[in-house]
């Protein structure tokens, strides 16, 4: 099951923990509320599985591929991770399910405080559209996702600020009426 938490201040390695003390975890509901959504899958039969089969149908996830995030594996390793970790938005959601390994992905709750999302095998995560976020692998320095998008493949992220589109627009609208 995924864990999420509040990050502590500390600016050093991205990659490390960065748990307050004491720790102040975060439930999907809180991350619901941010417009996060989270699901849990079988890695192991991804190609045959029907659950992700009909969140594929379901949602218009028409485009996937896979990536791995690794030094041997990635061109420009060290330059990707760096721009990974920018803090971003894109203009549609994101869609991550983890087929191996492990990473964090970061997001800004409604008061710009950061909530760390631990990342693992089976895990399923979609950002949406506007919401400030960033990646970065954890200490382990390996993982294997499948990108899923609704049509083309847009992987243009815009760095903060990006407060003038109208995608982080109607986030911040979708947020002011989760408060409500």
């Amino acid at each position: 099951m995924v864990e999420a938490w509040y990050m502590d201040e500390s600016q050093e390695d991205q990659r490390a923990p960065h748990r307050q003390r004491p720790n102040r975890a975060v439930s999907l509901e809180q991350l619901r509320r941010l417009g996060v959504v989270y699901r849990r899958l079988d890695a192991d039969n991804y190609e045959t599985d029907p659950c992700l089969e009909e969140i594929r149908r379901a949602e218009n996830y028409s485009w996937m591929d896979i990536v791995t995030i690794h030094k041997d594996k990635l061109p420009n390793y060290e330059e990707k991770i760096k721009t990974f970790y920018e803090e971003h938005l894109h203009l549609d959601d994101e869609i991550r399910y983890i087929l191996d390994g492990s990473g964090y992905f970061d997001v800004r709750d409604k008061d710009d405080k950061w909530i760390r999302i631990s990342m693992e095998k089976g895990d399923m995560i979609t950002l949406p559209a506007g919401i400030y976020h960033r990646f970065t692998l954890d200490e382990n320095n390996y993982v294997k996702a499948m990108r899923l998008f609704v049509g083309e493949p847009v992987w243009t992220a815009y760095n903060r600020p990006a407060d003038d589109f109208p995608a982080r627009k109607q986030y911040m609208k979708f947020l002011a009426d989760e408060a409500q």
